[in-house]
């Protein structure tokens, strides 16, 4: 929680250094607030998880606009500028922060978004394999999952997109 006359201010970071800035941020003494998630991705014929910004090129520092000079973030290495509204930093709710703090697990991450869970069931809606009933197997980065479909023939792996999906309610 942040004291009274505190409030969180969205900072645009440099392209892939939102962790620099925040440790750059940090050594200064500010408060700063990072979320984070896991991603997968493919590489090399490989499927790794990796950890990526929730808001990819930004992050959030606790500032007190009457007691702090708000200049330094700006000169910050890996920090492009605090997000502006004419001539100030455009503060956030103070509610949207600690309500995204609130949600973070025990590694200090926010949960996927996604409208879906792995293991669950769900019928294509939309494309050429519309009715088919799978079962999600992978929710990768953005919209895209892995669906197991259930053949005649067998099991077939699918990727689509979520909005090509409805969920199956359980019986």
């Amino acid at each position: 929680m942040i004291e009274d006359g505190r409030r969180w201010y969205p900072v645009q970071t440099q392209p892939k250094r939102e962790a620099y800035a925040v440790q750059q941020l940090n050594n200064q003494g500010y408060e700063v607030f990072f979320p984070r998630r896991l991603i997968t991705v493919r590489h090399a014929r490989r499927v790794l998880e990796r950890e990526a910004s929730y808001f990819p090129g930004y992050i959030f520092v606790s500032l007190d606009l009457t007691r702090e000079p708000w200049t330094r973030v700006n000169n910050t290495f890996g920090v492009r500028s605090l997000v502006m509204v004419g001539a100030r930093p455009a503060a956030v709710p103070t509610s949207f922060v600690e309500i995204l703090r609130g949600h973070l697990d025990q590694d200090g991450r926010l949960p996927p978004l996604a409208p879906f869970q792995v293991g669950e069931r769900v019928s294509i809606v939309n494309g050429p394999l519309v009715d088919l009933v799978g079962t999600i197997d992978r929710l990768d980065s953005g919209n895209r999952v892995r669906l197991l479909l259930e053949l005649a023939t067998g099991v077939l792996p699918v990727f689509t997109d979520t909005k090509n999906l409805s969920s199956i309610p359980q019986n």
